[in-house]
């Protein structure tokens, strides 16, 4: 899905959209407002790349933090859940991640990245491992990270 298309849908169905973003550092939020008429659908980019951010900013418990590691399905579930209700909106997604190139380890190898798509539903969590370099990592973080946007959008 394009942030394009994303835009026009929730322009549409009016519905309201945020991002937390800890690996592709506002990559997704930037995507989305590069299109025209963003700023219908738009709420908050919550860029919270250090635990400390995510903790103050999403309300993600430290305990949590130091249980799991950022990079795991109850973080990321956390980090949608906390943009969703901190921004007042109808659906938001998170990333959080291990692009590299160092910080892998065997369990979490570098590619590693864990989605978070909170909607009036719930939440839902995705994992995903990415082939290539940093710069490949973030990009198909985001474009993944799009995709459930619209995911969320059509539900």
């Amino acid at each position: 899905m394009s942030a394009a298309a994303l835009v026009a849908l929730c322009t549409q169905k009016r519905l309201r959209v945020a991002t937390a973003e800890s690996c592709t550092g506002g990559l997704a939020a930037s995507a989305i407002t590069a299109i025209p008429g963003a700023s219908a659908i738009f709420t908050h980019g919550f860029v919270t790349y250090a635990n400390e951010a995510k903790t103050k900013m999403l309300g993600v418990p430290a305990a949590m933090l130091a249980a799991h590691g950022a990079v795991s399905p109850e973080v990321a579930a956390a980090m949608a859940q906390g943009a969703r209700e901190r921004a007042s909106a109808n659906l938001a997604v998170s990333t959080t991640g291990i692009a590299g190139p160092e910080g892998g380890s065997a369990e979490k190898p570098v590619g590693t990245v864990w989605f978070g798509l909170a909607t009036p539903r719930g939440v839902t969590t995705y994992h995903r491992i990415f082939p290539g370099n940093r710069d490949e990592v973030r990009q198909a973080s985001t474009d993944f990270a799009l995709a459930l946007l619209q995911q969320g959008a059509e539900a």
